[in-house]
């Protein structure tokens, strides 16, 4: 039932329900922000971290003047601070309420709960809330910035004509139909589109075709009315509304089910639409960029996709190149890849020579998302490394005919080392009169004791690893030897 992550924010507008909000929904396992009618916005995270709002009006069920007062203000402010996250109200008597407010300021309430309330009751609400939570949907939008597009990188002929034929259809209205292999950044063609045409200062909205339902798909794009069916329990915005002076992004449209290509090719044709449940007719002033990775004319063929809608859509086709046939660039999309890693603050990897020809000669079926994938967990692997053709994951490492440097001779002197080897070979000469080997060897035992504990910062545990030995042997050699941490 609970969302993780989401908090409740309990609001109380009178005194005598102060803490009894919390300790509500304390019981139940809900986290919980506290606040009062004047300071709630300073206390309150973005929207998307709350599941709810909660407004305490207190224990007598009629709202004085002042409480009236102060709850008309609280309900303007959260409107004008979200208008979609939902509201419970807990105290005042819910008929009052409606014939004295406006339905404007009532419109987010989605429960009326005595502060007595059965546990069933409370638990419905928070339902009710979280069926709006999850029917919020985010919007991306480009604000006309650059950072999202620094993908489109690379010198070979495939990315070039793609990058020319941005050019070419980006300022105009047309539809775009841009095709391609998954992963090979269908999306980030599109929002170059947007980004360089006149509506680039309004809204870019995708929507994946193939990810949603078909019951559910139409209320995506065209939004639907309180009431339109089971669980509308407010009205909502669909794509198109979203994404009005701006690109809607349609992805894999080959996905999409027959009856509501039938809806899609209404729209595109009279460049109005209603809301499901709705019969008043809005105005779709938006530009359609559709892509798919299916063969589109054989789907026209199989009678899985309209011929009419395929040719509304495909009026400017793209299509974008696999990486496979790509290689030329793979040095530039790693560089990339590599750099936006380091920005975001997430680490950062180079490659050597070797490891770049091993990487060209994948066969990299999933495209340049599957570059990405790599290129992010070699930055975890060997962060702020170098990683050569050893490195790689195995199905990566194509060393046929790759000659590896030899490693320098010190690495096997380090790997050879050990302690006794920071001491000289004069040390070590027998003196002409002899020696007490037994007290030699004791006093160099009781300095390398001391010596590890200075290293470890007197850690007897670390010590014993440097030294090779259990811990509790270690601490009765430091008995015998009369040493301790400190010394």
């Amino acid at each position: 039932m609970q969302i993780n992550e989401l908090s409740i924010l309990t609001i109380t507008i009178h005194s005598s329900c102060e803490n009894k909000l919390n300790v509500l929904f304390d019981f139940i396992g809900e986290d919980t922000l506290e606040a009062n009618a004047e300071n709630w916005l300073e206390i309150v995270p973005t929207a998307d971290q709350l599941l709810a709002i909660a407004i305490c009006t207190g224990e007598n069920a009629v709202l004085d003047e002042e409480g009236h007062h102060k709850l008309a203000g609280l309900l303007k402010e959260i409107v004008s601070f979200d208008s979609l996250t939902p509201v419970i109200i807990m105290g005042a008597d819910k008929t009052q309420l409606q014939q004295e407010f406006s339905p404007s300021l009532l419109n987010q309430v989605v429960s009326y709960l005595p502060l007595s309330c059965k546990y069933n009751e409370l638990i419905s609400a928070l339902h009710i809330c979280q069926i709006c939570k999850t029917e919020k949907q985010p919007v991306i939008y480009t604000q006309g910035s650059t950072k999202s597009f620094r993908s489109m990188v690379g010198q070979s002929a495939g990315i070039a004509e793609v990058r020319k034929l941005i050019g070419q259809v980006s300022t105009t209205e047309a539809n775009v139909l841009i095709t391609g292999e998954s992963g090979t950044g269908k999306e980030v063609v599109a929002r170059n589109l947007h980004f360089l045409s006149h509506r680039k200062d309004s809204p870019f909205v995708p929507i994946n075709c193939g990810a949603i339902p078909a019951e559910l798909l139409e209320s995506e794009l065209f939004g639907h009315e309180k009431g339109a069916f089971t669980g509308a329990i407010s009205s909502r915005q669909g794509r198109f509304e979203l994404a009005q002076g701006g690109t809607l992004f349609l992805d894999e449209i080959g996905d999409m089910p027959i009856p509501m290509q039938v809806k899609l090719l209404r729209v595109i044709q009279e460049r109005t639409f209603e809301r499901v449940g709705g019969n008043k007719v809005i105005k779709a002033d938006v530009r359609i960029i559709a892509a798919t990775h299916r063969d589109l004319e054989k789907a026209v063929e199989q009678g899985d996709f309209r011929e009419d809608l395929y040719y509304r859509l495909n009026v400017f086709p793209i299509d974008v190149p696999p990486l496979r046939e790509r290689s030329d660039d793979l040095a530039l999309l790693i560089n990339e890849l590599a750099t936006r890693l380091e920005h975001e603050g997430r680490g950062a990897v180079r490659f050597t020579a070797n490891a770049l020809l091993s990487l060209t000669r994948h066969p990299w079926p999933g495209n340049v998302r599957e570059l990405a994938n790599l290129v992010e967990r070699l930055a975890i692997l060997f962060p702020f490394g170098v990683v050569d053709i050893n490195d790689l994951p195995a199905k990566y490492c194509h060393a046929e005919g790759v000659e590896s440097p030899q490693p320098p001779k010190l690495v096997d002197k380090i790997k050879n080392s050990d302690i006794v080897s920071h001491h000289s070979e004069a040390e070590l000469v027998l003196p002409r009169d002899g020696v007490q080997l037994k007290q030699y060897l004791a006093d160099l035992e009781r300095r390398f004791i001391q010596q590890a504990l200075d290293q470890s910062d007197g850690v007897v545990a670390r010590a014993a690893e440097i030294l090779g030995m259990r811990r509790t042997t270690l601490v009765e050699k430091m008995k015998k030897y009369d040493l301790t941490k400190e010394s």
